[in-house]
């Protein structure tokens, strides 16, 4: 019951904090969410789950509980983790902590409001990285766009509405566009299964259950249910052509909600590749590899050079996202251990260093009140630790060595470059590793104009130190990257390397034996 516990935690926070007055709320909130991190902190120390949780590995903080039935389906209670889903748990949590107390500063009005959204978005998040059973997923996957979309719509900038409702239906479309894919499947098993059981399904249709539809063979069923979960999940990610809601919503959100946005809310569209895409039809991912590489390769540069055009510094944060993105879904069709082992750390990895370079822009914003590029210079002299902190986040992002960005950059581009199931795959995988020196270039020229030369600043705001509660968040995640770079096997890597090796043994198997996935 350990992870029902933590979801009730989080519940109960977001509403004792909406009961607070406002000068509570900020204090209150970051206290309660402290308790969060400290229980999935317990769950990570006493983990001993194994295998894959989708094909039958040993669940940890397993419970299965009958629900309700609809038509012919049975509904469960069904949560657990394996080592894909706690990584992504632990992040959820304290990340959500961190940006609660980066909102002090920013975030002045309807307090009480703002930080139960916060808490009420972590409890959903938590339990789409550990739902099993599909109707549970799908209720915690939709209500985690409630919290955001008034996060962004209410305490936003100057074109929030638009921002907010863009989102929200970019979003719910590609969820409809999903479900509709997922039940095509369900429909296609016909009477091998009598439950929406994720692993169930999982499982019955990696036996090759899966049966026809109406006028559509197996295959026609599998290919196109594969395409319709893939543009919906691929809208979440975000990747190109799908992620143009991504800007808009970034620069509109506040500061605390664009850190959860991209540290753990983009996280659900590729952990959701990973667990019904990749994982229950393989044969059809190994059958489009080319096309999903493409799909990869053009969201890194294009995401890079969509980055390097901008003024604005959120909207640089905002399109490298697209970017970091596109080696997650590279490393997912290389089918292998490292491969998609390093797209799952790199999950992790982005969570952190994203969140940190957003906190680090919101952070300028709240004193200088301007986040352009040509508005401010030489902030290095008044502003030491927002910059340290923003020059660690940078150089992870570009790769430096003992930081997270390098160790999961590294696990995908060994995994994409050893890929049997990728035509090409070293090519793809060089063009992967041009993106990083986009990267280093508009970073690099971002922190030139902004951070070192001469003071300069455009705005009337004095320029000084920012508060501590405002740069402990950043000192806490720098920690957090150099720990996950340094120790990568013995914090996260080992255990979902246990997790994804039943994904791709059968693909590499088939491969082997030279005959079809």
């Amino acid at each position: 019951m350990m992870l029902e516990f933590l979801i009730a935690l989080c519940l109960a926070g977001a509403v004792g904090v909406m009961l607070l007055p406002d000068e509570y709320a900020p204090k209150g909130a970051f206290l309660w969410s402290l308790l969060p991190v400290a229980v999935s902190l317990v769950m990570y120390a006493n983990f001993d789950g194994s295998g894959n949780a989708f094909l039958g590995g040993d669940i940890a903080y397993e419970t299965t509980y009958q629900w309700i039935t609809l038509g012919p389906y049975d509904i469960s209670w069904h949560m657990g983790l394996d080592g894909i889903s706690l990584p992504l748990v632990v992040l959820s949590t304290v990340l959500t902590s961190l940006a609660i107390l980066s909102a002090w500063t920013p975030i002045d009005d309807r307090k009480s409001q703002f930080y139960g959204l916060m808490l009420f978005m972590e409890a959903s998040l938590i339990g789409v990285f550990g739902a099993l059973d599909f109707f549970v997923w799908f209720v915690f996957w939709e209500a985690v766009l409630i919290p955001m979309y008034f996060l962004i719509g209410v305490w936003g900038g100057p074109r929030r509405k638009y921002a907010a409702i863009k989102f929200f239906v970019y979003t719910n479309i590609a969820s409809i566009v999903m479900f509709i894919g997922f039940f095509g499947l369900v429909f296609g098993l016909g009477d091998s299964v009598s439950t929406l059981d994720m692993p169930t399904i999982a499982q019955a249709l990696r036996a090759g259950e899966l049966g026809g539809l109406g006028l559509l063979s197996a295959n026609q069923v599998a290919s196109l249910a594969f395409l319709a979960m893939f543009v919906g999940f691929a809208v979440k990610v975000p990747v190109v052509p799908f992620h143009t809601w991504l800007p808009d919503a970034h620069v509109e959100a506040p500061t605390p909600a664009s850190v959860m946005l991209a540290g753990v809310l983009l996280k659900m569209g590729t952990y959701a590749l990973l667990r019904f895409n990749f994982t229950m039809l393989p044969e059809v991912a190994a059958a489009y590899a080319v096309p999903i590489a493409l799909f990869a390769v053009v969201s890194i540069i294009y995401g890079a050079l969509l980055a390097l055009a901008q003024q604005d510094l959120k909207r640089i944060v905002a399109y490298s996202s697209v970017s970091s993105m596109g080696y997650v879904i590279l490393g997912l069709i290389a089918y292998t251990t490292y491969g998609v082992g390093g797209a799952t750390f790199q999950m992790i990895s982005h969570g952190l260093i994203s969140g940190l370079l957003f906190m680090c822009v919101g952070v300028i914003y709240n004193v200088t009140h301007t986040r352009m590029v040509g508005d401010m210079a030489g902030l290095a002299d008044r502003m030491p630790v927002t910059v340290g902190a923003f020059l660690a986040g940078s150089f992870a992002y570009m790769g430096l060595p003992l930081m997270a960005g390098f160790a999961a950059e590294l696990f995908v581009f060994l995994g994409s470059f050893q890929s049997t199931v990728l035509p090409m795959a070293p090519l793809f995988t060089a063009i992967a590793m041009f993106g990083i020196v986009i990267v280093a270039g508009y970073l690099l020229w971002a922190m030139q104009r902004t951070l070192f030369g001469g003071f300069r600043s455009e705005t009337d705001y004095e320029v000084t130190r920012a508060a501590t509660h405002d740069v402990v968040p950043l000192i806490v995640l720098i920690l957090f990257i150099i720990a996950l770079g340094t120790f990568p096997n013995d914090i996260f890597f080992g255990m979902i390397q246990d997790a994804v090796n039943p994904v791709i043994e059968p693909v590499s198997a088939a491969l082997e034996l030279g005959g079809d996935i």
